[in-house]
């Protein structure tokens, strides 16, 4: 993980010392918090809380480092209503990511990606109390995902794609709200 974290630091930098947007401060820090829905039959939902540091190499393209956590739930009760099914699962991931912002306006579209390590923790149980499968590990993952900024106000909706840990389902749909810092109009 840090020779990733290194490697990305120095091709920043080294991106950094060319080009930088001339429209917006090149440093800005995203927070969001959002609703995170499980993948797979059954899907309930969870909360999930985001930081992300980015750097605007130009006016359209951020590069940046996710930071989040995600915790989810879901249920599932049988025809007859006598036996249920329960898992629950945390996510923490690390992600490096490149946003591609489609104008310099004050209402800017955007489209970007992430990859990188997902560390996940996962347990399932039934009505009996009898726990099926607990499982926990690190995987590589990647994330789409599509969005808007306004002023300072950021919107998002991404895909996370961590696969399986045993036979629970890491995948998860996350609509995310929030603002960020810095990254404003350089003023002239």
């Amino acid at each position: 993980m840090r020779k990733i974290v290194l490697s990305a630091v120095i091709l920043v930098s080294a991106i950094a010392s060319n080009a930088q947007s001339t429209v917006f401060k090149p440093f800005k820090v995203d927070l969001a918090m959002g609703y995170a829905i499980p993948g797979g039959s059954g899907s309930k939902g969870g909360v999930l809380f985001a930081v992300e540091p980015k750097y605007a190499v130009n006016n359209n393209i951020a590069l940046g480092l996710r930071m989040e956590a995600a915790v989810m739930a879901r249920s599932s009760v049988s025809s007859t209503n006598d036996q249920f099914k329960t898992d629950v699962k945390a996510s923490g991931s690390y992600l490096l990511t490149g946003d591609y912002y489609f104008n310099t306006n004050t209402f800017r579209p955007f489209a970007g990606i992430g990859a990188g390590l997902f560390s996940i923790a996962a347990g399932y149980v039934e009505s009996n109390g009898e726990v099926v499968e607990v499982a926990a590990g690190n995987k590589f993952g990647f994330t789409p995902r599509l969005g808007f900024e306004v002023s300072h106000f950021r919107m998002a909706i991404e895909y996370n794609m961590a696969g399986k840990t045993g036979s629970i389902n890491n995948n998860y749909l996350g609509i995310k709200i929030g603002a960020f810092i810095g990254g404003g109009r350089i003023s002239k």
